[in-house]
C-alpha cells in the first residue's frame, strides 16, 4: 500500500491507514468473489443471474457497514494514540524544563556571584578584579552556548520547516573544522586523520552538518584524553554516504551506551561541566543525523575509544 500511495498514506493517521488498507483488501476481494463466482468462472462475464445481482448488492451492504465500523475504530484508535503522545511529549516537556532550569542555575549563580563580590569591594586590587571579570566571561560564554544548544534542538523539534535545505559540501566543512580545532588537538597532543574524499556533497542545511561534526570532534578533544588519534572516513553508498567518526582514547563503559545521545546525559558530570559542556551535544548530533535522512550508531571499550557510525542522505 505505502509503495502505491506513498504520499498520499504519508499525510494519514495510524487510523485512517488500517482503514484504508483495509477497505481495498476488502473491494477486491469481493470484486474477485462476484465477478469469478467463488472463483468458479474461468473469464469474466456478465451478470445474467439475480443472484449475481443480489450478491452484488449484499456484498455492497457488508462494504458499507464494515466501512463505518472500521471508520469509528480508526477515529478511537486515533483519539487514544493522540492522547498518549500528548502525555508523553508533556512529560518529555517537563524533564527538559528542569534539565534546562538546573544547566542555567550554576553559571547564572556563578555570574551572580562573582559580580556581586566585584561590586560590593570596590577597593578590590585589580589582579583580583580581573580575575572575577574572566571567570564572569567564561560563565557568560557557556550560558551563550548553552542557549545556542537549545535553540539548535528547537528548531529541529517544532520549526523544521524553517530550516533552510541547500548544497552543503561536506568535505569543505570538516576541513575547516579541522582547521578550527587544530590548536587544541596540539593542546592535548592528539592526531586529526581527516581521510575524507574531496567533494562529498549533499542537500540539506550547512549549520547542522557543521554541529554533526564539530561536536563529535569538541567531544574526542575533551573526553578521548592525550595522545588520541581522531579519524573521520567516508563511503559512497549510492543515495546516502557512510561516515566513520573513531578515536583510540580511554572510551567508555557499555552501560552508558544506549543513553549517550540524550538530553543532559553526562557520564561525568563535573568533569563536563568544568570543561564547559552543555550536556547537548550528542544530542544536536543525533537529531541532526535523522534531519538529512540518516541513522547512528555508537560502539565503545573502555581503554579502546568511541566509534560512531552514521549516514547522511543526498537528498535528505
Amino acid at each position: 500500500m505505502r509503495r502505491l500511495f506513498p504520499h498520499k498514506l504519508h499525510k494519514l493517521s495510524e487510523g485512517r491507514k488500517m482503514f484504508v488498507s483495509v477497505m481495498v483488501i476488502f473491494v477486491v476481494y469481493a470484486a474477485i468473489f462476484i465477478i469469478f463466482e467463488d472463483y468458479d468462472r474461468k473469464y469474466i462475464q456478465p451478470f445474467n443471474e439475480a443472484s449475481d445481482w443480489h450478491m452484488l448488492f449484499f456484498s455492497l451492504v457488508v462494504m458499507v457497514g464494515l466501512a463505518v465500523l472500521l471508520l469509528r475504530y480508526a477515529r478511537l484508535m486515533d483519539r487514544r494514540i493522540s492522547r498518549q503522545q500528548t502525555l508523553k511529549e508533556g512529560m518529555m516537556r517537563r524533564e527538559l524544563t528542569q534539565n534546562i532550569a538546573h544547566e542555567l542555575k550554576t553559571p547564572v549563580a556563578s555570574i551572580l556571584g562573582y559580580t556581586d563580590t566585584i561590586l560590593d569591594n570596590p577597593g578590590m586590587d585589580a589582579e583580583t578584579r580581573q580575575q572575577f571579570i574572566v571567570r564572569t566571561n567564561a560563565q557568560a560564554k557557556r550560558l551563550t552556548a548553552l542557549l545556542q544548544d537549545i535553540s539548535i534542538l528547537n528548531r529541529m523539534d517544532y520549526a523544521t520547516d524553517n530550516i533552510i535545505k541547500e548544497r552543503v559540501d561536506v568535505s569543505q566543512i570538516v576541513a575547516e573544522i579541522t582547521d578550527e580545532t587544530s590548536i587544541a588537538v596540539a593542546q592535548h597532543q592528539m592526531t586529526m586523520r581527516n581521510c575524507l574524499p574531496q567533494s562529498i556533497i549533499i542537500n540539506g542545511n550547512a549549520s547542522l552538518v557543521y554541529s554533526i561534526f564539530r561536536n563529535l570532534v569538541d567531544n574526542a578533544v575533551n573526553y578521548a584524553g592525550k595522545g588520541t588519534t581522531i579519524e573521520m572516513t567516508a563511503e559512497d553508498l549510492g543515495s546516502q554516504w557512510h561516515f566513520c567518526f573513531s578515536d583510540n582514547g580511554r572510551g567508555i563503559d557499555e552501560q552508558h551506551l544506549p543513553r549517550i545521545f540524550e538530553r543532559f546525559y553526562r557520564i561525568d558530570k563535573g568533569r563536563s561541566r568544568e570543561l564547559g559542556g552543555t550536556g547537548l551535544g550528542l544530542a544536536i548530533v543525533k537529531n541532526a543525523v535523522i534531519y538529512h535522512g540518516g541513522t547512528i550508531s555508537i560502539s565503545s571499550k573502555p581503554s579502546a575509544g568511541l566509534r560512531y557510525d552514521f549516514t547522511l542522505r543526498k537528498k535528505s
